[in-house]
């Protein structure tokens, strides 16, 4: 029953929006139909499950080799059901919602040309490259869980 209306007011919330199930919508909306699912809806995500806390370390990902496309690149960025422009602005809404202290200054926002080019190489070895880029910033005196 409850899964019911959780359905159903997350439709509410789409059609409030103006928004379909393909995005469109506010980035807040697209957060919470394509990615609340798995990372909640304040970004803690479920660290036990292999799902990654946002809050305080996405930005921290600019900082490494390879981070900025990894972001865009993991599997619930680079195959969700939303247009480029939409995975744009949600990333850019997502790096300021949960990390914005993280974030370097001067770096440039996600723009629909790149999230379309990094989509179309999403990665084999999503948990070697997360490694990887988890190294350089270890390596910085950073940590990420």
């Amino acid at each position: 029953m409850r899964a019911g209306i959780f359905k159903v007011t997350l439709l509410s919330l789409a059609l409030l929006a103006g928004n379909s199930w393909a995005g469109g919508g506010s980035p807040q909306v697209n957060y919470m139909l394509h990615c609340s699912g798995c990372h909640g809806a304040e970004g803690a995500g479920s660290p036990s499950d292999g799902i990654p806390d946002m809050r305080g370390a996405l930005g921290h990902f600019l900082k490494a080799p390879g981070g900025r496309e990894f972001l865009i690149q993991v599997p619930g960025t680079s195959q969700a059901s939303l247009g480029d422009a939409d995975v744009a602005v949600l990333m850019n809404w997502m790096l300021k919602r949960f990390s914005p202290a993280e974030v370097p200054a001067g770096t440039p926002p996600y723009t629909e040309t790149e999230v379309r080019r990094l989509r179309a190489a999403p990665l084999a070895d999503v948990p070697a490259v997360r490694e990887r880029i988890v190294a350089a910033l270890k390596a910085q005196g950073i940590s990420i869980d």
